[in-house]
């Protein structure tokens, strides 16, 4: 099995799991995310891939991390991501991309990403649910950040935090690749 087909496995096994320990049903999780019921059906049943976007919705509609809608195998005590062993996001054919690292939920979903943004290149964020915080440390080159129409610059060995509930970008307009990590951390969910 290859390793899309096994993350599309544990993202239907998991979705499945999590909207049953929710208690919701494939109307309630549907309304909560704005994603059909017909994908939520197709994803359960493993027979799509969805985009980064309908996997982030769901996840926060459930009040996990990405991390736990994609987890193959947790183990609960120590967790440990060799490099390259990330669940690659999204990338971009100019070399820009997103991996997450680590992800946990025990308290609310907390996840770790990576970024690398190539130059002239950007990506726009959906808003997270109120109460969702997000720090970043930038490693190399300038990010320019958008949030809520506010524009931010921050350079290489800054670090910015902001509150996630709204729109936001995260873009590279310098001529040098900019590289970032950054810390999502997400309000749990209570009850349907």
């Amino acid at each position: 099995m290859s390793d899309l087909e096994e993350l599309t496995q544990a993202l239907a096994r998991n979705l499945r799991r999590w909207r049953g320990e929710r208690g919701f049903t494939l109307d309630a999780l549907a309304a909560r995310a704005g994603v059909s019921r017909g994908m939520i059906i197709q994803i359960e049943q493993a027979r799509t891939n969805p985009s980064v976007g309908t996997t982030v919705k769901l996840a926060d509609a459930l009040g996990v991390s990405i991390t736990t809608l994609l987890d193959r195998d947790r183990s609960p005590q120590v967790q440990v991501v060799l490099p390259g062993q990330g669940v690659r996001m999204w990338s971009t054919e100019g070399g820009s991309g997103a991996t997450m690292l680590l992800g946990d939920d025990r308290r609310g979903p907390l996840e770790v990403w990576t970024y690398l943004l190539e130059p002239g290149e950007g990506t726009d964020s959906d808003p997270h649910p109120s109460g969702t915080l997000e720090m970043l440390h930038v490693t190399a080159g300038t990010l320019t950040l958008l949030v809520d129409g506010g524009e931010y610059t921050v350079p290489a060995g800054g670090a910015v935090s902001f509150e996630g509930n709204v729109p936001h970008t995260y873009r590279n307009d310098g001529t040098e690749p900019m590289a970032m990590t950054m810390a999502v951390s997400i309000p749990p969910v209570t009850g349907p």
